[in-house]
């Protein structure tokens, strides 16, 4: 306790951020100064894709064992390590382009990735609500000699929250002179909104929603891997090379959860190619006339209008849409979201802060309230109790 107090004496502003996001692309890292808090300046960013067995992996290990005698744990161990040892080399890349030592780095915040995420609402009446978020932060904390802060959404559920969406309280701290509602949506493998809405009232409150969508790469991005052996879609072109089908948009908008009122958040135990695969076999038919290209371009319309639904129905003043997340650079998407809202359609780089560094920077933020003991949830974002103090500190 004692080093862990003469670090945080040291009052640096630096803090370091990293995400792993449900596409399983790789992992972005930011260096940030809060020495403004509400307007952190990006000093560094690095990149480091997903070597294809850690991918596949990971997928792997979203999915329940399969009874073949498989040692998940053992597997789940390994991963984690491997995937640890991919953010040192990244920590120490951005930590070399930044000319900083990590001695002057009040504390790495970093997400992990997960591979089960059944919150209140998606386990069944028999379980318990749990998240998981597979890293090693003590190895991390010993390779790079700096505090680690970690696993920021247990905190959340065990307070009866849905320990996500976490991003939109750092959106909202971006925002707080804002004059008119507007709405932030991160599109990784999930996509998620944040509405912000600046009440006209003495007290000047600004009301706050957020929660995840539906579906926002996952389902585009497995489906091409399986047809075209492609990661991902690079800007939509396979999916504007298709028809949109209605009748297969009408049937995976059926979905249960996109009526499910808020708080709530998703992921691969819900939506997944077996489900979308599922719909399909079911009239076989609709299989067999349907193109695969067909079916990217009704995926990507999926995406775009459960998006537009949740801004247009729960923020309908909306003045400006700000996207982040590898969605923001699928031209096609956005093309296709743009023609469902009636608001501005921009990514976030209109506010000074690039789409792929949006989530690792809200992660540097996360590192910072923990560090300082301030709140991060939005009890009227993730449903919990209420305010907490959200993440687990490694000491350097």
């Amino acid at each position: 306790m004692t080093h862990l107090m003469s670090h945080l004496t040291t009052n640096s502003s630096l803090y370091i951020g990293v995400m792993t996001g449900t596409s399983l692309d790789g992992l972005d890292a930011v260096l940030a100064d809060f020495s403004v808090p509400n307007r952190p300046h990006i000093l560094a960013h690095t990149s480091i894709d997903y070597p294809l067995d850690l991918r596949l992996e990971m997928l792997a290990l979203q999915a329940s064992s399969d009874g073949t005698g498989i040692n998940e744990l053992h597997r789940s161990r390994i991963a984690a390590i491997a995937l640890s040892d991919l953010h040192i080399q990244a920590l120490q890349q951005l930590l070399r382009k930044a000319s900083i030592d990590s001695q002057h780095v009040a504390a790495i915040g970093v997400h992990g990735q997960t591979v089960r995420h059944l919150p209140q609402g998606v386990c069944d009446k028999y379980s318990t609500a749990y998240t998981i978020q597979l890293l090693e932060p003590t190895r991390i904390a010993e390779a790079l000699q700096c505090i680690v802060v970690s696993d920021f959404r247990a905190r959340d559920i065990a307070a009866g929250g849905q320990g996500a969406p976490l991003v939109p309280a750092f959106h909202a701290s971006l925002s707080a002179d804002i004059t008119k509602p507007i709405a932030f949506v991160n599109i990784g493998g999930f996509a998620n909104v944040t509405l912000l809405n600046p009440l006209k009232n003495p007290l000047n409150i600004t009301s706050i929603q957020g929660f995840d969508t539906g579906p926002g790469n996952v389902l585009m991005d497995g489906w091409i891997q399986k047809h075209l052996n492609q990661v991902y879609d690079s800007d939509g072109t396979w999916a504007a090379s298709g028809q949109i089908h209605r009748g297969l948009l009408l049937c995976l908008q059926s979905h249960p959860y996109f009526l499910q009122p808020a708080p709530k958040s998703t992921g691969r135990e819900v939506f997944n190619i077996n489900w979308l695969e599922s719909i399909l076999n079911r009239d076989e038919y609709l299989c067999q006339k349907l193109s695969p290209a067909d079916v990217q371009a009704t995926l990507c319309e999926l995406t775009a209008i459960t998006i537009a639904q949740a801004v247009n129905q729960y923020s309908p003043e909306c003045s400006h849409l700000l996207v982040c997340g590898g969605g923001a650079y699928n031209h096609h998407l956005m093309q296709r979201l743009s023609s469902y809202v009636p608001c501005d359609v921009a990514t976030t780089e209109i506010i000074g802060i690039a789409p792929q560094q949006m989530e690792a920077l809200a992660f540097a933020w996360l590192a910072r309230q923990c560090m300082l003991g301030l709140p991060a949830n939005l009890p009227m974002v993730t449903g919990a109790a209420g305010l907490r103090v959200l993440g687990s500190i490694c000491p350097a």
